[in-house]
């Protein structure tokens, strides 16, 4: 079979299908293309029959995509964005970011150290654009098509994800005042099986902090946990609440353990740190507007008050 032609079918209805999904219509689809509506629907029924599978439901007034389109769709932009980068580059002979990087980052930390910078840096590269999640859950990078992402926590090992250490956070326990008045402060580590504890969303049913051992490693120690949260405001606000102790970073409580608002306990067990990474799916070329982000967040990491030091 002649190679040329495969290739000219392989992105035969291409254009058509992206821009009707972003349209909604194949009507406004092909009054960008210069093509009637009835075109652009015939040569997305043939793509449909190439691939074998139903990429649109089509209504009288509006196209949705099926789970197959919405998965096609995320593989077409991503490579036109990388085309559009490379021909960029090809032009101008500069290695300019040009297209959208996904990016996933922890919840709190990410919008409060991380996307500022991010935004700032989509300033000075107007056609670099940005989609991100703040999560704190484990996401598939390669699965999910996420480009980027930031990792707090030991890293398991993976011969698909390429990682740079960016910092470290250190952990401590805290409560506010009127929870100590009430509750006695903790002496021991023992005295966090009957102490009400703030904790995240758990993964495992069991319930652990990280605290140092007598030999001064760290290790997880078992809590009774009575409210859990989402992300770390909401674990701020509700200890600053008087709802409990809570195991927090110092980049996020420093300022209220400084004004009193919250008070450390257990100082001797709980300078545990927790390395931060940022990773992206290992691959030999990176694109540059993956390559500029995470050039920022290397920078960013250097910065003293960057929240990525301990």
């Amino acid at each position: 079979m002649d190679s040329n032609i495969v290739a000219g079918d392989r992105f035969s209805g291409m254009n058509e299908f992206v821009l009707s999904a972003q349209e909604g219509s194949f009507t406004a689809a092909g009054l960008r293309l210069g093509l009637t509506s009835s075109a652009v629907g015939k040569a997305v029924t043939r793509l449909e029959e190439r691939l074998g599978t139903k990429l649109v439901h089509r209504t009288t007034r509006r196209l949705t995509l099926t789970n197959e389109g919405e998965a096609y769709l995320s593989s077409c932009l991503r490579v036109l964005n990388e085309l559009e980068e490379t021909e960029s580059y090809l032009t101008t002979g500069r290695s300019e970011p040009v297209g959208r990087v996904r990016v996933e980052l922890p919840a709190t930390f990410g919008r409060r150290h991380v996307l500022p910078s991010l935004l700032e840096l989509s300033t000075r590269h107007p056609r670099l654009d940005l989609s991100a999640n703040f999560s704190e859950r484990l996401a598939d990078l390669i699965a999910e098509g996420i480009d980027v992402a930031v990792r707090i926590g030991v890293l398991k090992d993976d011969l698909d994800i390429a990682a740079r250490r960016l910092g470290e956070q250190r952990l401590v326990i805290c409560a506010s005042r009127a929870y100590l008045k009430r509750n006695g402060i903790p002496k021991t580590k023992d005295n966090l099986l009957v102490h009400d504890c703030i904790g995240g969303l758990r993964r495992t049913q069991r319930a652990v902090w990280l605290l140092r051992n007598e030999q001064g490693v760290s290790e997880p120690v078992d809590v009774k946990v009575r409210h859990e949260l989402g992300d770390g405001e909401a674990m701020l606000n509700t200890a600053l609440a008087g709802c409990g102790l809570a195991q927090l970073p110092t980049w996020l409580v420093g300022e209220h353990l400084r004004s009193g608002a919250l008070v450390q306990v257990l100082d001797e067990w709980t300078r545990g740190e927790m390395p931060i990474h940022v990773i992206w799916p290992r691959t030999k070329y990176i694109q540059p507007r993956v390559r500029v982000v995470i050039d920022e967040l290397v920078r960013l990491s250097s910065e003293g008050d960057s929240g990525f030091k301990a």
